[in-house]
């Protein structure tokens, strides 16, 4: 079995937490696994190192600013703060951690920063996206499921669930989450328009259950790039393709990746 390497890498004056799968080869590209909304580099359970062990490749996955171990957050988050994500922090991520080539592989709110970055940015390390449960748009659905998790969080034990992640900050961080979510002038958040920037092959993964979007957030996508998007369902399947379909949602991203190299 592969080992892991915790580490921790500051990114613009921050202490982010981070971990290593599998090890790091010349001129190959590193996965670089972009967590959820509320997630971090332990949500992430053993699908990093399971993706490492059946690709051969070395994956990276970090914790953002006020998530799991990394610092906390030392401001409110505003409707940009993908923007932010995507446009400062990603890329001085892949420069301190000294990736020269990667793939994507974002979930959620980390599928929307991985857009953001490639479609906004021309950045040549990026090889390729892997999208899980994407948010291009806000829905209905979006904010109904997020208000579901604010009161799980408040009466259903989800707060204490998510302690075991989130050290020492975590009614501040699903305040923040939570809080730009429902803000009315988050509801005309939108990243269509980075799309088409977009020059690289995208694996896009939705579960046909999914409780925070329609199944418009990634035929959107393959509308916007039909040359470049496959598009994956999976039926009895939330939000969480890695986790509630793991042994699909691999085999998906291996075969991905190899018709990339091949």
């Amino acid at each position: 079995m592969l080992k892991s390497n915790a580490q921790t890498l500051h990114v613009n004056g921050h202490l982010l937490e981070c971990q290593w799968h599998g090890k790091k080869e010349p001129d190959q590209p590193v996965l670089v696994l972009l967590h959820e909304g509320l997630g971090c580099v332990a949500m992430w359970r053993n699908f990093p190192l399971q993706l490492a062990e059946l690709t051969g490749r070395a994956v990276f996955v970090y914790s953002r600013q006020g998530y799991g171990g990394s610092d906390p957050f030392d401001q409110d988050l505003d409707v940009d703060f993908m923007h932010r994500e995507g446009n400062s922090v990603l890329p001085a991520v892949l420069d301190a951690a000294e990736i020269d080539q990667a793939i994507l592989i974002g979930h959620s709110d980390g599928a929307s920063i991985a857009i953001i970055h490639t479609g906004e940015q021309l950045d040549n390390r990026i090889k390729g996206l892997v999208l899980l449960a994407p948010h291009l748009f806000v829905e209905p659905e979006t904010l109904h499921g997020i208000r579901l998790a604010k009161a799980a969080y408040e009466q259903d034990g989800l707060a204490d669930r998510l302690r075991r992640y989130h050290l020492g900050h975590t009614d501040d961080t699903f305040r923040r989450w939570c809080g730009i979510w429902l803000d009315p002038k988050f509801e005309a958040w939108n990243i269509e328009a980075s799309v088409p920037g977009i020059n690289v092959p995208v694996l896009a993964i939705m579960g046909e259950d999914d409780q925070y979007g329609t199944l418009a957030q990634i035929n959107v996508l393959a509308d916007l790039l039909p040359m470049q998007t496959e598009r994956t369902v999976f039926e009895a399947c939330g939000h969480s393709p890695h986790l509630e379909q793991s042994d699909a949602t691999l085999a998906k991203i291996d075969r991905f990746i190899k018709q990339l190299f091949q």
